[in-house]
Order: C-alpha cells, then structure tokens, then sequence
C-alpha cells in the first residue's frame, strides 16, 4: 500500500510542477509579446507626430491588416535610418497611398456572350 501512495504522490508532484512550468513559459511568451508591443509604440512614437499617430491608430480600428503593414513599413524604415525626421500626417496619407497601391487588388470583368440562337445573321428591315 505504501508504494502505491509513494507512486500516487509522485504523480501528483509532476502534475504540480508540469503546470508551473507551463504557465512560465505562457508568462514569459506575454512578457515577449508586451515587450516587442511597448518597442513598436516607442519607435511609432518617435516617428511619427501625433495627427499620423491618430489617423494610424483610427485606422487600425478599421483595416488592421493594413495599419499593420504602415507600421512594419515605418519601423523598418526608421531602423535603416531613411527617415529623415518626423512623419506628419500627409507623410503618412502619401505611405497609406503607395502601400494600398501595392496591396490593391485589381478585378477585370470579361463578358462572353453565348453564340447559340443569335439572330445578328439575319437582319430584318
């Protein structure tokens, strides 16, 4: 009976110390995820004025796709350093413009009409 309470135990122990494991590694996955957030407000803040952080911001409530493609635009061009100071909101309306050009889906619409039963042959006057 011992051995089966002595194995009991030891189950028990690994389950508690299996948990505390995964929850510090889920613990330190959202402090990553804090850390690299409070990085790019940082660098946003730092390169941009506060109408193109507004307009930004407003449209990450709308298009976050697309607010999160300006943004790894802007953050990749401030750390090459091509950024010469800080984006004002036209500066950002011309970016907003060239990435939904880039990202624009074009549609064509083609008609095919069908041959069957047309009556363009014989012209009635």
């Amino acid at each position: 009976m011992a051995d089966d309470e002595l194995e009991a135990i030891r189950r028990q122990r690994m389950a508690e110390l299996q948990s505390k494991h995964e929850n510090a590694n889920s613990q330190q996955g959202e402090e990553a995820k804090q850390r690299e957030t409070d990085m790019r407000n940082s660098i946003l803040a730092q390169v941009l004025d506060q109408q193109a952080r507004g307009r930004l911001s407003n449209l990450a409530l709308v298009k976050p796709d697309k607010a999160k493609a300006v943004e790894n635009y802007l953050i990749q061009m401030a750390q090459f350093g091509k950024l010469g100071g800080k984006i004002s909101e036209s500066g950002l309306i011309e970016i907003l413009q060239k990435v939904s050009e880039q990202t624009e889906k074009k549609m064509t619409v083609t008609f095919n009409r069908r041959k069957v039963m047309d009556s363009d042959d014989e012209d009635d006057y």
